[in-house]
């Protein structure tokens, strides 16, 4: 059995761009709020979203990007969740359009099995570029490891909120919209819409039954 989340808005009660864009100021932060409701939304391209996101906050200091990154709160319920899924056996990715400056912490606090995630560039200590590795198509970036762990689609339960995460759902046996946008709500198996992440177990339960209940 696996999960597979994504991170910024599931994992992570935060989107980190537009949290970064405070150390510059409110005007920047607004700018870079709308290209991620857009993207959000799936009204642009995904990848040349991130980019001018990226772009638009060049010159930032590491340390500064590093601090934040540290500190964005975990989803509610997050913890629980994972710890109780672990016991019982499950697997757990993380799969980000977001950047390893804020999905590193998570693989030993969650306890997840694998993480995919994009990287942000700095030379000279300031923010430059980013490399792209996890692109709109995020199932693209763990099927490999899909196939090597032979795992059966009926067996794969994909949590996500954005429009740009739907991809995902062709992977999986069971889908979950958590606070999700419209567009997501329409295709989800199930829908979580407060903050909390520990419900998703209820919804395992009724669904796995004992696949979930052993061990918790």
């Amino acid at each position: 059995m696996l999960v597979v989340f994504d991170v910024e808005g599931v994992l992570l009660n935060a989107e980190y761009l537009p949290v970064l864009a405070q150390v510059i100021g409110p005007d920047k932060e607004k700018e870079i709020w709308d290209i991620t409701k857009q993207g959000i939304r799936g009204e642009i391209n995904w990848e040349e979203g991130l980019i001018k996101r990226v772009h638009a906050l060049r010159g930032i200091r590491h340390s500064e990007a590093k601090k934040i990154g540290e500190n964005l709160q975990i989803m509610p319920g997050a913890v629980e969740l994972c710890r109780a899924l672990k016991r019982s056996g499950w697997k757990l990715i993380a799969v980000s359009g977001g950047f390893t400056i804020i999905t590193d912490r998570l693989k030993e606090v969650l306890g997840l099995d694998r993480i995919f995630s994009n990287e942000l560039i700095f030379s000279d200590d300031v923010l430059k570029d980013v490399i792209v590795r996890v692109t709109s198509d995020k199932a693209a970036a763990i099927k490999d490891v899909l196939l090597e762990w032979g795992v059966k689609k009926e067996d794969i339960v994909v949590v996500v909120d954005g429009a740009n995460d739907l991809k995902l759902f062709d992977l999986a046996g069971f889908t979950v919209g958590f606070c999700p946008v419209d567009k997501v709500k329409e295709r989800a198996d199930a829908v979580i819409e407060i903050h909390d992440l520990s419900l998703l177990l209820n919804l395992l339960e009724k669904r796995f039954g004992q696949a979930v209940l052993a061990n918790i």
